[in-house]
This record gives C-alpha cells, sequence and structure tokens, in this order.
C-alpha cells in the first residue's frame, strides 16, 4: 500500500508488511463471507474509528512515488559504451598531448586543441540526447496515477459520503459507482443496483468490449478476465449501477502490480541487439587500434633507445625522452585517426529521429537503442483485438433508407477522432435531413449512455467508445433546420442536446448478450410513449416487420429489402468495420401510462431482462453504421520498422 513519495519509507514498511499477509480470494467467497472478513455491514459501512486503524495499517490508497534517477546517474549511464568510452580516452589523450606540444604558444597551439575538441563536443551532445530522452520518459512512469479516480461515493457510518478523496479509501469500504465513474481501488461486487452492470476494463486487460458485472462467486484460480464479480482499479463503469466492496488499495491493486512491473522492467540494464554489436565492436577496435599502435611504436625504439654489445651482451644505453614521446604522439594520433569519432553522433541522431517519430504516434522509448529493437522484431504474438487496437470508434459508412422499399442510401464518414469537427460527411443531402436521418440521428443520441468532452486539444470518450462513436456522428449530421435555431453554433455537444431536451428517458432495457441490443423508452413533447432500439444489425431484423422510408411512412420489411440489408452488413463486416443497426417502435400499450413509477404493473418487465426480447418486437428498421477500430500507434510503428529493415 502506498502513503505517497512525502513517506516513502513508511510506505514500503508497509506495502511489505501488507505483502506478507495471505490475499483473500474475495471473487471465490459469496457477498456474506465478505462482509464478514472485512468486519462491515453493507448497510452502515465502516465506523470512523475503525477507518483510522485500517489507514494506519494500510496507508493511502495511491501508487508508489519512485525516486527519479538523478541526472548525475543519467550522464554515467551516457559513458556506459565501450565505444564511447574509448573516445573519451583518446579525447584525454589527445588534450594532454596538445597542452605538452603548445607551450611555445602561437597558431600551432590553437590548431592543435580542435580534435580533441571535436570530439569532446560529439560526446557531449551524445550525452544531451540521451539524458533528454530518459528524462522524459521517466515521466511516463507516472502516466498511470492519471487513470485513477479522484473521488468516491463511500457509505460510512451509516451515511452516504459523496466524493471522497479516493486516496482516503481502506478495505472493507463500501462503495457506490454509478455510469462513467472511474473505479478507484479493487472492489468485489455486493449488488446490482441496476439490471446490468458493464465495465471498460481495456486499460487493465486490453478487452476491446465492456465487460458484464455479477455478483455470482467464480472459480479461485480465475484470471482476471474471469473474475467477473471484481472491479478493478483504473476501470470504468459504462453501465449500471452497483454496491461494491474494496478489497485491495495502493500497490496492492491489480494496476499497482502494473505500475511495479514497469518500475522494474525500466531498472533493468538488459543491452540490446545493437548496444551489443557496438561493444563489440569496440572491443575488437580497441584490440586492433590498440596492436598497431605498440607495433608502431616498438619500430621505432632504436631512434629513442639505443645500446652497444660487448662481449655479447647490450651495455652503454642511451634513452631519449623527448624522441620517446614523440613517437608516442604518433602512435596516439594513428589511434585516435583510426577511430571513427562520428559514429556515436550519427547512431545517436539517427535513433533520436527514430524516437521522435514515434513520439508522434504516442509510443515512449526510454532508452535510444530500444528503438533499433523493433527493426529486430518478426513476430508479433497478440490475444485479441483490444491488443492492437486504441479501443477508440469512429464511424465510417452510413446507411439508411431509401425512397421506396428494397433501396438504400449509403454516406462516408471523414474524420478518425472524437472531434465533432473532425471531417464531414460526403454526399449528405443539400436540402438538409428527411424523417428517415432524423429518425437515425435521433436514435443515436437519445439511446445512449456515453459522452463526448473536450481534455486540451483533444476529444476524449466519457464511456462506451462506440456510443461516443454515435454521438460524434450525430453532431456531423447537423440538425435539421426546423430544430437548428434552439442550439448554440459552436458548441460540440449541441445537436446531442437538443435531440434529448426534445424527449424524456423513462426507461432503459439495457444491453446483453443474448439479444444483442439496448433499448429506451422515451414520452415525447406529445406525451405518447415510443421506444427507440440500437444493436447487431442481424438481430434488430429478426425483430423487425417494418421499415421506415425515407419520406418517414413505414412499409412492410419484405425478404428482398432483408437480403439487401444482410448483403451490405456482409460488405461493411469484410472491409473491418462494426456494424450497428437502428430501429424504433411507437407503440407501447402496457407503457403507455407508465413514468418511471415503481408500482406500475409494466415497471415489473423491467426488471426481469428476459422480458425485453418481446418488448423490442414488431420494430421499424432505420439503418445502420459502419464503426472503425483506431490501431494502437505502437503497433503501427513496428510495422513502419518492419518495413523498413
Amino acid at each position: 500500500m502506498g502513503r505517497g513519495g512525502e513517506n516513502y519509507g513508511k510506505t514500503e514498511n508497509a506495502g511489505a508488511a501488507s505483502s506478507k499477509q495471505e490475499t483473500f480470494p474475495a471473487w471465490a467467497r459469496d457477498v456474506k463471507q465478505c462482509e464478514e472478513k472485512y468486519q462491515v455491514n453493507r448497510e452502515l459501512g465502516l465506523p470512523s474509528a475503525e477507518v483510522e486503524k485500517r489507514r494506519q495499517i494500510y496507508g493511502l490508497n495511491e501508487l508508489l512515488k519512485h525516486e527519479p534517477t538523478s541526472i548525475f546517474q543519467l550522464l554515467l549511464e551516457q559513458f556506459n559504451d565501450t565505444l564511447v568510452r574509448i573516445l573519451l580516452a583518446a579525447a584525454i589523450i589527445s588534450f594532454v598531448l596538445a597542452w605538452y606540444d603548445g607551450e611555445g604558444g602561437g597558431e600551432k597551439e590553437i590548431t592543435a586543441f580542435v580534435e580533441p575538441l571535436v570530439i569532446f563536443l560529439i560526446l557531449i551532445v551524445n550525452a544531451i540526447v540521451g539524458i533528454w530522452q530518459e528524462s522524459s520518459a521517466e515521466k511516463a512512469l507516472e502516466a498511470l496515477k492519471e487513470i485513477q479516480s479522484e473521488h468516491a461515493d463511500v457509505i460510512r457510518d451509516g451515511k452516504k459520503v459523496s466524493s471522497l478523496p479516493a486516496k482516503e479509501l481502506v478495505p472493507g469500504d463500501i462503495v457506490e459507482l454509478r455510469v462513467g465513474d472511474k473505479v478507484p481501488a479493487d472492489m468485489r461486487v455486493l449488488s446490482l443496483i441496476s439490471s446490468t452492470v458493464r465495465v471498460e476494463q481495456g486499460s487493465l486487460t486490453g478487452e476491446s468490449e465492456a465487460v458484464s458485472k455479477t455478483v455470482k462467486v467464480v472459480p479461485e484460480n480465475s484470471d482476471i478476465q474471469g473474475k467477473k464479480c471484481m472491479v478493478f482499479a483504473g476501470t470504468t463503469m459504462v453501465n449500471g449501477n452497483c454496491i461494491c466492496l474494496v478489497t485491495e488499495i495502493g500497490m496492492n491493486t491489480e494496476i499497482g502490480k502494473v505500475h511495479s512491473q514497469i518500475h522494474e522492467a525500466s531498472q533493468s540494464d538488459t543491452d540490446t541487439p545493437l548496444k551489443k554489436k557496438l561493444n563489440e565492436f569496440g572491443e575488437v577496435l580497441t584490440l586492433i587500434i590498440g596492436m598497431i599502435c605498440i607495433l608502431v611504436w616498438l619500430i621505432n625504439v632504436k631512434y629513442f633507445l639505443s645500446w652497444e654489445y660487448v662481449d655479447g651482451w647490450p651495455t652503454n644505453f642511451k634513452f631519449s625522452f623527448e624522441k620517446c614521446t614523440y613517437y608516442f604522439e604518433i602512435a596516439v594520433a594513428l589511434a585516435v585517426a583510426a577511430i571513427p569519432e562520428g559514429l556515436p553522433a550519427v547512431i545517436t541522431t539517427c535513433l533520436a529521429l527514430g524516437t521522435r517519430k514515434m513520439a508522434q504516434k504516442n509510443a515512449l522509448v526510454r532508452k535510444l537503442p530500444s528503438v533499433e529493437t523493433l527493426g529486430c522484431t518478426t513476430v508479433i504474438c497478440s490475444d485479441k483485438t483490444g491488443t492492437l487496437t486504441t479501443n477508440q470508434m469512429a464511424v465510417s459508412k452510413l446507411v439508411a433508407i431509401g425512397s421506396r422499399s428494397g433501396t438504400l442510401r449509403s454516406f462516408d464518414v471523414e474524420g478518425t477522432t472524437y472531434d465533432p469537427f473532425d471531417g464531414k460527411i460526403l454526399g449528405w443531402p443539400v436540402d438538409g435531413m428527411d424523417a428517415n436521418l432524423e429518425m437515425i440521428a435521433k436514435i443515436s443520441a437519445v439511446c445512449n449512455d456515453a459522452g463526448v468532452e473536450q481534455s486540451g486539444r483533444h476529444y476524449v470518450a466519457i464511456g462506451m467508445p462506440t456510443e461516443a462513436a454515435l454521438k460524434v456522428l450525430v453532431e456531423k449530421m447537423e440538425l435539421p433546420e426546423k430544430y437548428a435555431s434552439s442550439s448554440a453554433p459552436g458548441d460540440p455537444r449541441r445537436c446531442c442536446q437538443v435531440w434529448n431536451k426534445m424527449v424524456q428517458r423513462i426507461a432503459t432495457l439495457e444491453f446483453d448478450r443474448d439479444r444483442k441490443s439496448m433499448g429506451v423508452i422515451i414520452n415525447s413533447s406529445s406525451g405518447n410513449k415510443s421506444l427507440l432500439v440500437k444493436g447487431a444489425v442481424e438481430n434488430l431484423l429478426e425483430r423487425s416487420s417494418f421499415i421506415q422510408l425515407l419520406d418517414g411512412s413505414t412499409v412492410e420489411l419484405d425478404k428482398y429489402s432483408k437480403d439487401l440489408i444482410l448483403q451490405v452488413l456482409r460488405e461493411m463486416s469484410t472491409d473491418a468495420l462494426r456494424c450497428l443497426g437502428f430501429a424504433y417502435k411507437e407503440e407501447l400499450p402496457e407503457f403507455a401510462t407508465y413514468n418511471s413509477d415503481e408500482d406500475h404493473p409494466a415497471h415489473q418487465l423491467l426488471l426481469n431482462p428476459s422480458n425485453y426480447s418481446s418488448i423490442e418486437s414488431n420494430l421499424i428498421f432505420v439503418g445502420l453504421v459502419g464503426l472503425r477500430v483506431g490501431v494502437a500507434s505502437v503497433f503501427i510503428c513496428i510495422f513502419c520498422f518492419l518495413a523498413s529493415v
């Protein structure tokens, strides 16, 4: 558990103490056993006195703040290279000899220092680039903290505490989660307030779709994906409402373990293939140059060391220190000339350019030589879609119904981000939206729990990426002229806000994997109840009896129209598009007087998800969209490097 950087030593002690405790497999125990283990009642929560005791044991709910590498240590690491050390030694020797020879002054003194100064400059630039790169990468280790929740709704002393700082959570706290909340700690789901709960945990597991959660126990040896009754710190609620019990905080959470592994990996000193080759080259070069220099010096021994033979023995030795130094200078000059002093600079420049291109793709390189490792990649092993994607969706094609049965209209949608102003819809009707397109926009905006917000210079999704992409589509579709005056120009959410103001959502038929759709019952301004549905195209067609034409009229869904829609669906799926269909229903006799009243007979139908398929029957199909998922930038970089090798 962590207390943060201000109590670094205490944090380590607390973490060590907690790690020795046997982990309680809350996912394999029922709700009652979990409450007994953590000595808490879900209705009352923990008392304040108990919270303080546990905080002294477990610390704050924070990730560790590791001591950063000092600039001096980073500087030393830049010279941990055989070739660089050779250059440094050669530069020092050249400088000493230049100083010795230049005592006479004049132009000779200035020119003698040029070579060692150039070598020193190259080494300094090389070190600066390396230090800058590694310092920037060190900051990325703090990025995991940004996906932690800042606040949580907690029950303590029998009262609900709203917006409690997440760092103050302790094991045993009772937390309520809602749509859009970031999970503040690893928690066991105690009860579902809504009929279904889904969590986006791609940041932890790489799964491309939100995961449904339950209160049922799972086997003790289940992996993270199999722990359906657990929610994990750093993930996001995209659907539903539930009550949870905190089981792990700080560095003992799953995201905390990832943080530890990243820090351990950052301390690894394993050489890359490029560095190994350069070290081998430097060692061989040192050996060859050293042997040549010694040989040159020995060849000229007779010029500074002479002797006479008397009775077969050498005597009368004469040694000239000045000549010895002169020929030593020649040997050193030969060594300096043979060393490729420009090689480290060229390599560093090339790697720095590669790192810059990686950064443009939001991929971080901590050590420069690691860039070359990507070029050695021959096989990439991945498990599923979420591993290779950014989990960011964007609508690329919109298909609507034509003016008569058996005809379709197709529109290409530009843009790949959540920015509503990124691109436009090609071929859009010049006279504005017709009734069919209006219904598609209405369903996309209202039958939707997601949102899009601006964060700095970028737009980010709040909720499921698929639903956020539909909100962006609505903004690109603009508003019918009759509603345009009721919106604020320039607001990136104005169209969705207008559509939602026109109706009142009174019930939600949450998504489930059986019927593969989501529906909302709305109350229009006229007081009529209607149902808006989006989901898998095949499933909606099976439950649809009619289609809506361009002018808003409805006709029976015949076999030809159905086959035509399915053919378009296959073509879009072949183009790697994720497809969603839209439908609605105007007559809901059982909900004619329903207004979210729990005592109303229709409310009982909503409590059982098995009734949703019958409610979503005899639908009117209106169109479909194809969404494209963004490819992860790091793999784009890998493929680019492989293509260049």
